[in-house]
């Protein structure tokens, strides 16, 4: 049987696609102070300006490629049960071939209902537009999880990483909670491969291989070090 391989993605991995992500240094994203534009009171303060605000992004998505970083942990599936947990809300895990991944944040490719978030759509094209409604008549919004909401796949993801005979961190700095608490259930015994350009704190941990590069470059020493051995 194959073993385990549990990969944690951040915004490091999707920002060599050339996707820019807010940083908790300054609280922008593109500009845009994060919550006057990923808040449910944003939302129902300018929806207009929410909704235009990830129309753009989810175009800038449809537009990026899947680099080589993203290729590699899909080709790892010929050796091992991969499971893909990603903070980002792009789909380009699933676009470079991963077969199993899991959005903790939701996906940006997605709508969903303004009242009942369990009811999602897929979206032609780019834009949601005003006037574009669920089957319960609520306005459709993104398919993401804004501050102040809840993480529904946040157990899910959990129930993954206690299951991990590998594991691997790419990316993250590990500041945004509860997707930086998921380190804690993966098994002290588990090797963990940590790839940043600035590895996060991670003293109290064990079994912790740190690999300061970019995530192609990172992702690319650790594929050859699991393959090889």
């Amino acid at each position: 049987m194959k073993k385990n391989l549990v990969v944690l993605t951040g915004a490091g991995i999707s920002a060599e696609s050339g996707l820019k992500t807010f940083r908790d240094t300054d609280g922008l994203w593109e500009g845009f102070n994060v919550y006057d534009v990923a808040t449910p009171e944003a939302w129902q303060r300018n929806p207009a300006l929410v909704q235009d605000f990830y129309n753009q992004r989810r175009k800038q998505v449809l537009e990026a490629q899947p680099n080589a970083a993203h290729k590699a942990l899909a080709e790892l599936e010929k050796y091992f049960n991969v499971q893909i947990i990603t903070q980002n809300i792009d789909d380009l895990h699933e676009r470079a071939g991963s077969s199993n991944v899991t959005h903790l944040h939701g996906v940006i490719t997605r709508s969903q209902s303004d009242i009942n978030p369990e009811l999602t759509y897929p979206i032609t094209g780019w834009e949601i537009k005003e006037g574009e409604y669920c089957e319960l008549g609520s306005q459709l919004r993104p398919h993401v999880v804004w501050f102040g909401e809840a993480v529904p796949m946040i157990e899910i993801a959990a129930s993954i990483c206690s299951k991990a005979d590998v594991f691997m961190l790419i990316g993250t700095s590990l500041a945004v909670y509860p997707a930086a608490g998921l380190i804690d259930f993966v098994p002290k015994t588990t090797i963990k491969y940590i790839i940043d350009p600035k590895i996060p704190e991670v003293g109290r941990y064990k079994n912790i291989v740190k690999i300061e590069k970019a995530a192609t470059s990172g992702v690319a020493e650790v594929v050859e070090a699991l393959t090889t051995t």
